[in-house]
């Protein structure tokens, strides 16, 4: 798939405004490490040149993530380095799992919210992390990772609940940076869905990025979800490029979420 240096920085971008709770830097690797929450961060992103023998750099990899207890994996994209990592991770016996989109929208002309029974948020609140872990299912043993990450974050960030009467039936998160705000998080309760509800939460969010300078918004899809896809297609979103993940088999995964 074609790719520009555009595309590079919202890969960037993905990167910074999702913080683990440690990074290294290895030989051009970024090693990502947040005890097992969530795949982006808990995987190796090759995104800049690599130099060392390859052999020896992915054992030295897999022997850091077994000692952190964590299933070793590569998060694959159109920029990795070397290009043709991808072919040796499979003959290696990588597991390719979860293909995703990533998808960009200009703001200019964005639909206005129709519904604005909203909660902004600038700041980490304990609300909108039990709110989170309640309509994604999360575990209460995870809460405290999570709070965490969000405040690694180092940019603008906005926590959005939408509520139905006096019950938040919808979350989700924006983080500007460079121009983008970019949609993590995003979560509607079940009883709730294919309701309008969670494009209402979505235009609601935009629009305060819109706000707070933001001229373009990106976000990350798994291409099995069908009813996200639609959603993000109605709002105007388009796809730029793919990635996925290698993965070293354990006995069981080590992923939270």
């Amino acid at each position: 798939m074609a790719w520009s240096t555009n595309n590079k920085m919202i890969e960037e971008l993905s990167l910074n405004n999702w913080q683990p709770l440690s990074t290294l830097l290895y030989d051009g690797w970024l090693l990502r490490f947040a005890k097992g929450y969530t795949k982006r961060a808990n995987s190796i992103n090759p995104i800049y040149s690599s130099t060392l023998d390859l052999n020896h750099k992915i054992k030295e990899c897999e022997s850091i993530y077994t000692k952190n207890d964590l299933r070793t994996t590569f998060k694959m994209t159109p920029f990795v380095s070397p290009a043709n990592l991808d072919d040796i991770l499979e003959e290696k016996g990588y597991t390719l799992i979860d293909y995703t989109s990533v998808q960009t929208l200009e703001l200019e002309g964005i639909q206005e919210p129709t519904l604005h029974s909203v909660i902004l948020d600038e700041n980490i609140n304990i609300d909108w992390i039990e709110n989170f872990c309640r309509l994604s299912h999360i575990e209460e043993s995870t809460r405290d990772t999570m709070i965490q990450m969000l405040s690694n974050i180092a940019t603008k960030k906005c926590f959005i609940s939408l509520y139905d009467k006096e019950h938040v039936i919808a979350c989700g998160l924006g983080i500007i940076e460079r121009e983008y705000i970019g949609l993590f998080d995003i979560v509607t309760d079940m009883n709730y869905r294919n309701k309008g509800f969670g494009e209402q939460l979505i235009l609601n969010l935009l629009k305060w990025g819109k706000e707070n300078g933001a001229k373009f918004s990106y976000l990350a899809v798994v291409l099995n979800n069908k009813p996200a896809l639609r959603l993000y297609s109605k709002i105007g979103y388009k796809e730029i490029y793919r990635y996925w993940y290698r993965v070293k088999e354990m006995n069981k995964s080590p992923y939270i979420f």
